[in-house]
């Protein structure tokens, strides 16, 4: 093989070695790309530590991936206005007493100084500009922390678990604050948000449950989901007008908080009498977890949000008016205070563990309207007594009522063709399902053979009952009058006419009257029915005359 050397004006061009192992200078390991210097790893005796400005004439930039890392015994380090960078888990567990980053440095590792557990105070300078995920989560002692104006990024976690930290102040450098930054930082009274910051991320001062004071600046468009969920000290807080989206549960678990006010000029929220609602106010966003008493919900609202009355334990009372159709997952949940709720013949939607956890609640009416329960709706309302599923409700999902322990019965209309698994599971009281339709199909395994003492009760004329229903015996369901069944086939216009079976769990007669008038009511007898195990089929040849019918006892 030939050797070729280039040369150019009679010089020869030879490239500097560059340094890929590491090396020795005292107690630092470090590596060089031929014009600086990063130390990798610090071999000495701990104590107070300083590391140098120059290694063989090279600056010292970097502090490499996990230098010190493990290192319990230094408890004081001085940088040297050459660093740069400080790299990933660089001081990790160390046992450092104090941190002072100079201006130099422009970026601060992701989890650079976490579980740095007794460092209790951090300045970082001028020049920083972004702080990386975990970049002193869990540095439990800290107590003085001061943000440099320089920094526009604050990662994600990166001083979450900082249980000591008193107050925290972004800087109007910052543009965005991570999700979950300053997660559970339980001693933080007073956060100030910087004019410049942009966007706060998912749960970033979630569990700061002594936070107080709260200054969010006016630059913020987009808080995300939970940003001050569980910040129980919370008393009010004031929405500026450059929001324009908040994420789902911002404020769930902020027990104390009575009001949420909005500036007046924000183009999507409002608030009313401390309530948070969309701009066109047709969406109950949030209610104060810490205002009580009883509460009317404005006409004009369509829907009730998601978790927009979870914790709201001083809640005693609600009337929802005929405007609303849905009532979303988690609406009432935890509502410990709740004991009378009033639902209008509008409502179709009553979404996941909306009622959940409501123990004052003894009874609730479901109105017709309603044609979905989502699981675990009624879930741990200890004291609910009875309840009645609608005609419309095709479907009882899984854990609906799971640990009513109180409930001793149940009606059911008769659009039910499904019971999912652990729909009445822990409710030890259950005595009586009283099914006004055909019988449903049962998912759970078991069934209701750990229920005891429940029987099921049907209608006659019903179908699908035998001498047992999923292990439980069933009855005949003796009513004091008798019933026209809307249990589809056999209700509506028949060949014969317009036709119903007639339920009553007795073989006695019945009367069908019919009129066609309900002003001036004019009833005429139009057939009578003899009962056989409690039921008859009646059909009306002549039901074209618009006919009104009623059923009375001969």
């Amino acid at each position: 093989m030939r050797r070729v050397q280039l040369s150019l004006c009679g010089l020869l061009l030879l490239a500097r070695p560059i340094s890929t192992t590491a090396q020795q200078s005292g107690d630092f390991s470090y590596t060089s790309d031929g014009t600086s210097i990063t130390i990798t790893r610090y071999t000495g005796n701990g104590g107070f530590v300083t590391i140098p400005d120059t290694i063989n004439g090279l600056p010292v930039t970097g502090i490499g991936e996990r230098a010190f890392q493990f290192c319990p015994y230094i408890t004081q380090l001085t940088l040297p206005d050459t660093i740069t960078t400080i790299g990933t888990r660089a001081f990790e567990l160390a046992n450092l007493l104090s941190m002072t980053i100079p201006d130099t440095v422009t970026s601060i590792g992701f989890e650079a100084f976490s579980y740095c557990r007794v460092l209790g105070a951090v300045t970082i300078a001028n020049g920083v500009t972004n702080i990386g995920g975990w970049a002193f989560d869990t540095c439990t002692s800290l107590t003085n922390l001061t943000i440099g104006n320089s920094v526009t990024d604050v990662g994600e976690w990166a001083f979450s678990g900082c249980t000591s930290l008193p107050a925290v102040t972004v800087p109007d450098s910052a543009t965005k604050i991570g999700g979950r930054a300053f997660y559970a930082c339980s001693s933080v009274t007073n956060v100030t948000i910087g004019n410049g910051v942009t966007s706060i991320g998912a749960s970033a001062f979630s569990q700061c449950t002594s936070l107080r004071n709260l200054m969010i600046g006016d630059s913020v468009t987009n808080m995300g989901t939970g940003v001050f969920y569980g910040c129980s000290s919370l008393v009010s807080v004031a929405i500026p007008r450059s929001v324009a989206s908040l994420g789902q549960q911002t404020f769930y678990g902020c027990t104390n908080l009575a009001a949420i006010e909005v500036d007046v000029e924000n183009p999507a929220y409002r608030s009313v009498e401390g309530v948070l609602f969309d701009k066109s106010r047709t969406v109950l966003i949030t209610y104060p977890g810490g205002k009580a008493g009883p509460y009317t919900v404005p006409d004009g609202v369509a829907r009730i949000a998601l978790g927009a009355f979870y914790g709201c334990r001083s809640l005693t009372g609600v009337i929802i008016p005929y405007t609303v159709s849905d009532i979303e997952a988690a609406a009432f949940y935890d509502c410990t205070g709740l004991a009378c709720v009033t639902l209008p013949n509008r409502v179709t939607y009553i979404g996941w563990g909306a009622f959940a956890g409501c123990t004052s609640l003894t009874s609730v009416t479901i109105p017709d309207s309603v044609t979905y329960i989502g699981g675990d709706a009624f879930g741990h309302c200890t004291n609910l007594l009875s309840m009645t599923i609608p005609d419309g409700v095709t479907n009882i999902a899984s854990w609906t009522f799971e640990f009513c322990g109180n409930l001793t019965n149940v009606t059911i209309g008769h659009g039910l063709s499904i019971i999912d698994e652990g729909a009445f599971a822990g409710c030890n009281k259950l005595a009586g399902l009283f099914f006004e339709g055909n019988a449903p199909i049962y998912r759970s395994l078991e069934g209701l053979s750990g229920y005891t003492n429940v029987t099921v009760y049907y209608l006659p004329g019903t179908t699908g009952w035998g001498s047992t229903f999923s292990g439980r015996p069933t009855a005949p369901w003796v009513l004091p009058y008798p019933v026209m069944l809307t249990t589809p086939p056999s209700f509506g216009v028949g060949t014969n006419g317009y036709g119903f079976i007639i339920s009553w769990a007795t073989n006695a007669s019945v009367v069908v009257e019919a009129c066609t008038d309900l002003v001036l009511p004019d009833w005429s007898p139009v057939g009578t029915n003899t009962l056989v195990d409690g039921w008859s089929y009646f059909s009306d040849p002549e039901w074209t005359n618009n006919r009104f019918y009623r059923l009375r006892s001969r």
